[in-house]
């Protein structure tokens, strides 16, 4: 497999820059304030001569309680799965005892550990590196994640002490690039989102069977949009975990609005999206600003009643009856009435995403479309504008995720609504869609005499001086027939 390098050291020392410059993305969120990164983020390293494997983590800040022990647990999971640590440590900052309690734990691990020396841009080299040979790990290397200085001389040296493994080589050249091998690669991506503290870190530690995220009672414990990729019965899939969105007015800090920005950009990024929704709370406000903008971006959707169980069943109809009523748009949505925290009703939701996946990618031919178009119009035909029937000629697919169908006609503009949405309908019934929405574009058929009335007139002035002419001659020639007749 490619070789992994993890990422670790106290907070703010630069560990998420240097993330985003070796996978040449901003994946990562970055901000000058401590604890920013909670979860443990993979990334695709570029910066060097071979593939490997970037671990992003969580700063180490020597607490044992709430969150902070959550994160530490993640951060020595990614030190265990790593081949090479990347230790970083504040080159302005100098050494600190924090430092040297992470280096005592690092020496318990039998791993190459490399000691880098963050933020040096501008100092003498060897008076930042001198203060940290006493962490007894080795030489220090003295670079700046934020501007690059030293980060590629170092990648090409650590990559090429480690051995190219035979597997590494067949999976350099079973490298596809095209769109079947990029769906292999990434599977079906699902963005789930929501408010905060809704459950969403607990329902995808849940799915893949691990504490994969930090799941805290805590409203804002996410701050980063997590890519997950995982593998479950031959599928792939990747699980995209956002930070839990507010009101806008409830948004205070910078680095929630960053974090709200990278939670809707998840969502355009993904195939289906789940959103949850918290059962004792019922549908707020905020959900269904989220479920607008799902809207807007026209993915897949999943609705998720999370927290279901212990509720009385008086309490579960109401929340049933208030979904009907306020959700009548989303009749094409899967719901699911779930606990993430005990598991019931969870593992259905597999099932709910593959269908939904396939359904907004799905291809269809122009002629089965075109078929289907007619049977709606023999079934219900378009109704009159300004005294003339709108016709829908023909249809074909205009794109994926989610389905475009075009449909060429006349007249197509002053179609209503409600008919538009009988066809959407008609659509998705025959074509078998769930949890996907369909949309339509009319075209109108171009006319090949529009535009011409002004060539059409001067024809028509054209013939009826031929006609004026050929009448005179024909008068002239009757006169002089009469006048041979007389004589």
């Amino acid at each position: 497999m490619k070789p992994v390098i993890a990422l670790v050291g106290r907070p703010n020392v630069g560990k998420s820059t240097l993330f985003n410059r070796l996978t040449k993305t901003r994946d990562a969120l970055v901000a000058d304030m401590p604890g920013v990164t909670r979860d443990r983020q993979y990334g695709d390293g570029v910066v060097g001569e071979r593939p490997y494997i970037v671990i992003d983590t969580g700063g180490l800040s020597g607490e044992d309680e709430g969150v902070d022990s959550l994160m530490q647990s993640q951060v020595y999971q990614a030190m265990k799965e790593a081949n090479i640590i990347l230790f970083l440590v504040d080159g302005r900052g100098g050494m600190t005892g924090h430092d040297q309690n992470i280096a005592q734990s690092l020496r318990q691990l039998d791993k190459d550990i490399i000691v880098l020396v963050n933020k040096a841009e501008g100092m003498n080299e060897d008076v930042v590196e001198s203060d940290f040979y006493a962490l007894g790990l080795g030489q220090p290397y003295a670079v700046s994640s934020s501007h690059g200085d030293g980060i590629i001389p170092l990648m090409e040296k650590l990559l090429a002490q480690i051995p190219i493994t035979q597997e590494e080589k067949d999976l350099e050249q079973d490298v596809d690039n095209s769109y079947e091998g990029s769906y292999k690669k990434n599977g079906i991506k699902l963005a789930i989102i929501g408010k905060p503290n809704v459950g969403k870190s607990t329902l995808i530690n849940r799915l893949m069977g691990e504490e994969r995220v930090v799941a805290f009672d805590m409203p804002g414990t996410t701050r980063d949009s997590i890519f997950i990729p995982f593998e479950r019965d031959g599928k792939r899939y990747t699980f995209i975990d956002t930070a839990g969105v507010r009101r806008r007015s409830r948004v205070k800090e910078t680095i929630e609005k960053f974090s709200i920005i990278k939670a809707l950009q998840a969502i355009e990024s993904a195939n289906v999206v789940l959103l949850m929704l918290d059962a004792h709370e019922g549908l707020t406000d905020q959900d269904l600003h989220l479920l607008s903008y799902v809207l807007d971006t026209g993915r897949a959707l999943i609705i998720a009643i999370n927290k279901w169980d212990g509720m009385t069943k008086d309490a579960r109809e109401f929340v049933k009856e208030q979904l009907e009523r306020r959700l009548p748009f989303l009749d094409y949505a899967k719901y699911h009435y779930i606990s993430a925290l005990h598991g019931s009703g969870v593992g259905l939701l597999y099932d709910s995403v593959d269908k939904a996946y396939d359904s907004a990618m799905q291809r269809h031919q122009p002629a089965t479309l075109s078929s289907l178009l007619e049977d709606a119009v023999k079934m219900h035909q378009p109704p009159l504008a300004r005294g003339r029937r709108i016709k829908l000629r023909y249809a074909h697919q205009g794109g994926q995720n989610p389905p475009l169908i075009v449909i060429h006609g006349s007249q197509t503009e002053h179609l209503p609504e409600a008919y538009k949405r009988y066809l959407m309908n008609s659509f998705r019934k025959w074509l078998k869609l769930e949890a996907t929405p369909i949309r339509l574009e009319f075209k109108n058929s171009s006319n090949p005499y529009r535009g011409t009335r002004r060539n059409n007139d001067k024809s028509k002035q054209l013939m009826q001086k031929r006609h004026r002419q050929t009448k005179n001659m024909a008068k002239k020639f009757s006169g002089k027939k009469n006048k041979r007749t007389n004589r």
